[in-house]
């Protein structure tokens, strides 16, 4: 595995630890599905929320958030349509959110958690 893909997954535990941690259910991670893949898929309470989780080991080239573009964003939608056909999953609404990690050379991850991404 390569040092970038390794940083991806430790992210994607990192984040999905956090949204146990506050209360979610996750549901799927690492989904795939035509054009794509959503990180993971959880009920905050009867919400569905497709997170996108970006992890940087640092901000030099920027904050892992802003790596999610309104191109990316529209992919997130079409996947979760797709994900949402697949599974027998009610929902009073959908949302994406992007979980940004960013781990430092020293310390804990430094999680930021966006609730309701839009372009």
């Amino acid at each position: 595995m390569r040092a970038k893909d390794a940083v991806g997954r430790y992210g994607e535990k990192v984040a999905a630890s956090h949204l146990v941690e506050a209360g979610w259910d996750v549901l799927d991670r690492n989904w795939r599905g035509r054009g794509g893949e959503l990180d993971v898929v959880a009920l905050d309470g009867d919400v569905l929320v497709a997170v996108e989780v970006k992890t940087r080991r640092g901000t030099a080239f920027g904050h892992p958030a802003q790596a999610v573009t309104a191109q990316k964003l529209a992919r997130l939608r079409r996947l979760t349509g797709q994900w949402l056909a697949d599974h027998d999953v009610q929902a009073r609404s959908v949302r994406i959110d992007v979980v940004a990690v960013v781990l430092p050379r020293a310390g804990a991850a430094q999680v930021e958690h966006l609730v309701g991404v839009s372009a």
